[in-house]
C-alpha cells in the first residue's frame, strides 16, 4: 500500500496506513505524523489529503483549523459537561463545607462569636447573639451569589459566556483564600462573600453556556444531571469535614475551605479551549466563528445542510431574544409574560424556602443538636449526603417519563409530612425520637432530590417565552439566591428561639406549595416553545387566567412525539414562530439519541472505507 493511501481503520476514529497506526488526535488536536514517518503536515505532499479523525466516524473537510483539545462532536460534548459539572460539584461544595465545620474545637476557639452551642456568655455575647452571628457568617456566602447573579445580567453579554467563567472562577479562587486564611470574623465573612460573587456569577453563566453548546434534545437530562452534581458536592464536603476533624489545630478547617481551590483550578485549566457559545458568537457579529462551534458540536463539515439550518435558527432565536427587556416582563399581553415570569420566580422561591438549606448547611449542628457526639454528627453528615447524592439521581431519568408536575408534587407531599413528623419527633427528648428524628433528615432529602433539586434550573427556562428568556431567568434565579439567603441566615436564630417549631413552620410552607403547584403549574414535558405560547395565550384573560392555564395544558394536545417526532402540523400564522427544528424542539429534552445524525455519518464513514 502506497504511502498515499488510506482508509478507516474503525470507528474509533484510528488510521492505518501501511502497517502504522496512529491516535487521531495527533492529527486533530496536535497536528503532526507519528515521529517513525518523521514528516509534520506541513511536509506531506498536496497530493495526499488528511482527514480528521474523532470519537465518531471522519468526516472529511476544512474542520481541522479549530482545536478545542482535538475534540468533536459527541466527545466535545462530554468535555463540554464535565467542565460545566465541575462547576456545579463545586457549587455543592462550597454549600456544604461550612456547615462541618461549625462544631469543630478549632474553629470555634478561632472565631467565638459565632459558636451557638455554648449556653450563658461566651466572647461578651449571649447564646441568641451568636446564633445570628453565626447565620450573618454563613448566609454571607448566599448574599454575595445574589450580588454575583444580578451583576452577571449587565457584564454577561459583554464579556461572553467564557470570559464570565473564567472572571467568577478566579474570584471564587481570591474568596477561597481569604476564607482559609482568615484569622477574624469580619475576614472571614468578606470571604464568603467574594466566594458567593464569583459562584453568583457561573451558576448565572454555566448552565447557558452548557445548554447553548451541547445537543438541544439532551438539554433536559443534563439539567438534572447538573442538579444530582449540586449534591454530589454537598456529599464530597461532608466527607472531607468527616477526614479532617481528627486533623489538629486550625488545618481542621482551613483545608476543607481551601480545597475548593481545586475545582476552580481544574475549570480554569480547560474551559479557555473549550467552544464560546455559538448564540453569544452571533449576537457579536462573529458568525463564522459560530459556524466553526457549530460544526465543531455536531461533527460536520460547516458546509454541511444541518449545520447550515442550526446557524440559520440560531440566528433567528439571537434576533428574538434580543428584543426582550426588563419592561416585557411585567407585560399581560397575549403571551401573558407576567404571569409566566411570576411562575418562574415562584417555582424557583419554592425551593429555597421548603427547608432544604436548613439541612443542607446545618447538619452537623442539626444531629449534634440530637444528641450525637461530634464524630457521630460528622459520620452521619456524611452519610446524609451521600444518601442525598444518590436520591438525585432517579429524577434525571423520570423527568421525561413522569412530568415536571407529578415530580414537584411528589416532593412538596413528601417534605411537607416528613417536615412534620420531624417537628413532631424533636419535641421529645427520648431516644427512639432521636433516631427518628435522623433517619426522617434523610427522608426528606429524598423527596426534595426527586422533586425539586434539578427541577427549578429547567422549569422556569421552559415556562417563559424566547423573547423574555434571558431577563426572565436573571430574576428567578436571584429568587433562588435571596431566599436562600433568608433561610440560611434565620435558621440558627428560629432553632435558638423556637425549637422544634422551625420543622413546623417548614412542614407548612409545603403544604402550601402542593396546591400551589396543582392549580397554577402547567406541565411543560414535551413541549415546544410554541406550544407553551399557545397554552397561555388560549388561557382566560386578565387575573381568571392564571387558574385555567392548567387545564388548557391538560386538554391541549402534543405536537411532539417522546422522541421528537412531528404528530401535528401547526400553521405558522397561528403561531408567529418559524417551524425550524431549533424552535420546535428548544425547550423539549426528550433524551432519545439523534440517531439521524448518526446514520448520515455512518453511510459517509462507508463510502470513505469503501472508496
Amino acid at each position: 500500500m502506497s504511502f498515499g493511501q488510506r482508509r478507516v481503520a474503525s470507528r474509533r476514529g484510528k488510521l492505518e496506513t501501511g502497517t502504522k497506526v496512529a491516535s487521531s488526535a495527533w492529527f486533530s488536536g496536535l497536528g503532526f505524523y507519528p515521529k517513525r514517518q518523521g514528516l509534520r503536515l506541513a511536509q506531506v505532499p498536496s497530493r495526499v489529503t488528511m482527514p480528521v479523525y474523532t470519537t465518531r466516524p471522519s468526516i472529511v473537510s476544512e474542520m481541522g483549523k479549530l482545536n478545542y483539545f482535538g475534540l468533536r462532536g459527541k466527545s466535545l460534548n462530554w468535555a463540554i459537561s464535565i467542565i460545566a459539572g465541575c462547576d456545579f460539584l463545586l457549587f455543592g461544595y462550597d454549600q456544604g463545607v461550612t456547615g462541618g465545620i461549625l462544631t469543630l474545637p478549632a474553629f470555634q476557639s478561632q472565631f467565638p462569636t459565632i459558636d451557638s452551642e455554648p449556653e450563658g456568655l461566651l466572647g461578651g455575647l449571649t447564646k441568641s447573639q451568636r446564633s445570628t452571628n453565626q447565620g450573618i457568617a454563613v448566609a454571607s456566602y448566599n448574599l454575595g451569589c445574589f450580588l454575583g447573579a444580578i451583576i452577571t445580567i449587565f457584564i454577561g453579554n459583554p464579556l461572553g459566556r467564557k470570559r464570565m467563567i473564567i472572571l467568577g472562577t478566579a474570584i471564587m479562587v481570591i474568596g477561597a483564600v481569604l476564607q482559609a486564611s482568615a484569622f477574624s470574623i469580619e475576614h472571614l465573612i468578606i470571604g464568603r462573600i467574594i466566594t458567593g460573587l464569583g459562584n453568583g456569577g457561573n451558576t448565572s453563566t454555566v448552565p447557558t453556556w452548557q445548554s447553548e453548546t451541547c445537543s438541544s434534545h439532551k438539554r433536559g437530562k443534563l439539567v438534572m444531571i447538573e442538579g444530582a452534581l449540586i449534591s454530589g458536592g454537598i456529599m464530597i464536603s461532608y466527607w472531607i469535614d468527616l477526614g479532617m476533624s481528627f486533623a489538629p489545630g486550625s488545618v481542621s478547617w482551613r483545608f476543607p475551605l481551601a480545597l475548593q481551590i481545586l475545582f476552580c483550578v481544574f475549570i480554569l485549566a480547560f474551559v479557555w479551549n473549550l467552544p464560546e457559545s455559538p448564540r453569544w458568537l452571533i449576537l457579536k457579529g462573529r458568525d463564522q466563528e459560530a459556524k466553526e462551534v457549530i460544526a465543531a458540536i455536531a461533527n460536520l463539515p460547516e458546509d454541511d445542510e444541518y449545520c447550515k439550518n442550526e446557524y440559520v435558527v440560531m440566528k433567528k432565536t439571537v434576533e428574538e431574544m434580543s428584543k426582550g427587556t426588563f419592561k416585557d416582563l411585567f407585560t399581560m399581553d397575549k403571551n401573558r409574560n407576567f404571569h409566566r415570569t411570576c411562575i418562574a420566580y415562584v417555582n424557583q422561591m419554592f425551593q429555597q424556602i421548603c427547608g432544604i438549606n436548613l439541612i443542607t448547611y446545618y447538619a452537623a449542628v442539626i444531629y449534634s443538636g440530637l444528641g450525637m457526639s461530634r464524630f457521630m454528627a460528622h459520620l452521619l453528615a456524611a452519610l446524609n449526603g451521600t444518601e442525598y447524592f444518590i436520591a438525585s439521581w432517579p429524577a434525571v431519568f423520570l423527568v421525561e417519563r413522569v412530568g415536571r408536575r407529578k415530580l414537584m408534587l411528589f416532593g412538596a407531599i413528601g417534605q411537607a409530612i416528613t417536615m412534620a413528623i420531624l417537628a413532631g419527633v424533636n419535641s421529645q427528648k427520648t431516644y427512639a425520637c432521636q433516631i427518628t428524628g435522623i433517619v426522617f433528615l434523610f427522608v426528606f432529602n429524598t423527596f426534595f432530590a426527586v422533586g425539586w433539586l434539578g427541577m427549578t434550573w429547567l422549569y422556569p427556562a421552559e415556562i417563559v417565552p424566547l423573547r423574555i428568556r434571558a431577563p426572565a431567568n436573571a430574576l428567578s434565579t436571584s429568587a433562588n439566591w435571596i431566599f436562600n439567603f433568608m433561610v440560611v441566615m434565620i435558621t440558627p436564630v428560629a432553632f435558638d428561639s423556637i425549637k422544634h417549631h422551625t420543622y413546623t413552620i417548614f412542614a407548612i410552607i409545603n403544604a402550601i406549595i402542593v396546591p400551589v403547584t396543582y392549580f397554577f403549574f402547567p406541565e411543560t414535558a414535551y413541549r415546544s416553545l410554541e406550544e407553551m405560547d399557545s397554552i397561555f395565550s388560549k388561557a382566560s384573560s386578565g387575573f381568571k387566567g392564571a387558574f385555567d392555564v392548567v387545564n388548557v395544558a391538560r386538554k391541549e394536545p402534543h405536537r411532539y412525539g417522546k422522541n421528537g417526532e412531528l404528530l401535528i402540523q401547526y400553521d405558522d400564522k397561528e403561531t408567529g414562530h418559524a417551524t425550524t427544528r431549533e424552535n420546535r424542539r428548544e425547550n423539549s429534552t426528550s433524551s432519545s439519541e439523534n440517531n439521524g445524525l448518526w446514520a448520515r455519518q455512518d453511510e459517509e464513514t462507508q463510502n470513505v472505507e469503501k472508496s
